[in-house]
């Protein structure tokens, strides 16, 4: 209905427009459309998002529009202190973002193309208290602009600090949610089969991780790279209690699986869990209870280690208890982007009905 709708408006202006002008605008859509399927493999899901233009910058990148004085003053400093906070769970400290900044005159038709934006605006003929407006996808998609407005920098810079947390949460969520939408549609459809074959689950990873090894109620996938390697892992066991979720519990199951499926290059070497690392809490993912658990592995007798993240979600209908699990080598580069990315498909998990699971084998 949508492309109809653009394709009477493209005829309705054929008929007005001389032939130059017909065939420029035809040229013009014609890019847009390649350069969109170039660019960008996701599907655009309506036709404002066909029309609009891809976003630029990385994930974990947000870009501040502020005047220089507010910037470089307490609102400004404030902020960097929030998005430069050191993520948790990484061997060494990266900041949960990167930062850059333009002042309100340098925002024009190129920057506002950014895919996460914060504005602050302090006018005190405007605000009479501190508070943040919302947008998404105005100049381009996917995109989030916030807006941190106020009247006078000591209420915009304690505003900013008094949401620290949400500040954090909502970027962070932004990138995920975007990465587990994108992966709905391009995924290791391979590694999607056995999981729904051996879990009876719904699991979507990047296509890049096509290397795969499957064991007892385990599946491993990695994208087997010389440099930043890549994993991810699911397995399971009976929901016996609660008690599962207890951290030594958790811990002593984790390690038993790792260290049967993933082995060293020589018999003494396992994957282990450091546990002094471990940062447990609880979450929902996608209407089930799950329970987080972030830090470092390392392998015994070994010098290889580095992040994980995983899931442990309650699959009720098989009375199981369903991880999925990222974990990250790359001993000469930063690692939040990957461990990110993989947390990205942990989001994904979902056990099926089971006709549904079935159905799909």
């Amino acid at each position: 209905m949508a492309l109809m709708i653009l394709y009477n408006h493209i005829c309705y202006l054929m008929k007005r427009l001389d032939k130059s002008l017909i065939l420029l605008l035809m040229v013009a859509l014609a890019v847009t459309f390649v350069s969109c399927s170039s660019r960008d493999k996701r599907i655009r899901k309506n036709i404002t998002s066909i029309l609009t233009p891809i976003s630029s910058g990385n994930p974990y990148e947000i870009m501040v529009v502020a005047e220089d004085s507010i910037y470089d003053g307490y609102p400004g400093k404030s902020l960097l202190d929030v998005l430069k906070t050191p993520m948790k769970g990484l061997p060494r400290d990266e900041a949960y973002f990167k930062v850059s900044h333009v002042t309100p005159e340098h925002y024009d038709r190129i920057t506002n193309l950014f895919r996460n934006i914060i504005r602050i605006v302090v006018d005190p003929n405007e605000y009479t208290m501190a508070k943040f407006r919302l947008e998404r996808d105005v100049f381009s998609s996917p995109q989030a602009i916030l807006t941190i407005q106020g009247p006078d920098v000591v209420s915009v810079s304690t505003y900013i600090t008094e949401h620290t947390q949400f500040l954090l949460n909502f970027f962070t969520d932004e990138e995920i949610n975007r990465e587990a939408t994108y992966l709905q549609d391009e995924h290791n459809v391979k590694f999607a089969q056995a999981v729904k074959e051996m879990f009876g689950c719904e699991f979507f990873i990047p296509i890049e991780l096509n290397k795969m090894k499957k064991g007892d109620h385990f599946i491993w996938a990695s994208n087997d790279a010389v440099s930043g390697l890549q994993n991810i892992v699911i397995y399971s066991y009976p929901y016996v209690s609660k008690d599962v979720f207890n951290r030594g519990v958790y811990l002593a199951l984790r390690d038993s699986f790792m260290r049967e499926n993933i082995p060293g290059e020589k018999p003494n070497m396992y994957m282990s869990t450091y546990r002094p690392s471990v940062m447990l809490k609880d979450i929902n993912v996608r209407g089930h209870y799950a329970q987080e658990a972030r830090g470092l592995w390392e392998m015994k007798n070994d010098m290889m280690g580095g992040p994980f993240v995983a899931h442990s979600i309650v699959d009720t209908i098989r009375g199981m208890i369903v991880v999925a699990e990222g974990f990250v080598y790359a001993p000469e580069k930063n690692k939040r982007g990957m461990i990110r990315k993989l947390e990205a498909s942990l989001y994904t998990l979902n056990p099926l009905p089971e006709e549904e699971s079935e159905d799909k084998k």
